[in-house]
């Protein structure tokens, strides 16, 4: 028997993610959590086998999630699904330690067919998304550039991004100057949009 969690911040998606996974009969529905910060407690008290993720979560975000329970619960296996099938996400989550990654209008069976594979050790990956990823390569940005991206998301001076990320403010400066350039942003509020829209942030 797969012992699911089942993670996704909106009750009537995770409600319903439960109600057609528990009708399968190879698959238990152990846990449902609405926050990414609650997977780890509730897939060591479920002793769940296969972690279903939503990206977007309060808390921290699915990838992250996943990640920790690489570490912390590695007798259980991550399979993001999300709305957002963006590139930059696959290749985050699958660095992670992600096991699958598919997209929430997959059909019902073939959501059930990804859990399985993911829980008999295989990699799941919607084709799809696996193509445009190839495509598009690993983010240009470095891991500052990503962090002092993400702190801009938030909108605020360079002075409250300096403060944010914990660096001088022509230090921030330099790094959003090589983050628009690379993403080929006309400026911040661009190349946050276009790093959103890949799933580099």
């Amino acid at each position: 028997m797969i012992r699911l969690l089942i993670a996704d911040d909106q009750a009537l998606v995770r409600g319903a993610l439960a109600a057609l996974l528990g009708l399968e009969p190879d698959i238990e529905v152990v846990a449902q959590v609405g926050r990414g910060d609650e997977v780890v407690e509730a897939a060591r008290a479920s002793e769940a086998t296969v972690a279903l993720l939503d990206i977007e979560m309060p808390g921290i975000d699915g990838i992250a999630a996943a990640s920790l329970l690489r570490t912390q619960v590695p007798g259980c296996r991550a399979l993001i699904v999300t709305t957002f099938g963006r590139p930059g996400y696959l290749a985050r989550a699958m660095q992670a330690g992600a096991s699958g990654f598919v997209v929430k209008d997959t059909p019902a069976a073939e959501l059930a067919d990804a859990v399985r594979r993911v829980s008999a050790g295989f990699r799941v990956v919607d084709p799809v998304l696996a193509a445009e990823s190839l495509a598009q390569g690993d983010s240009p940005l470095t891991e500052r550039e990503t962090d002092v991206l993400a702190a801009a998301r938030a909108g605020g001076s360079i002075a409250d991004i300096a403060r944010m990320v914990h660096l001088s403010e022509g230090t921030v400066k330099n790094h959003l100057s090589s983050a628009i350039g690379k993403t080929g942003g006309r400026n911040r509020a661009d190349a946050v949009r276009v790093a959103v829209e890949r799933g580099w942030l």
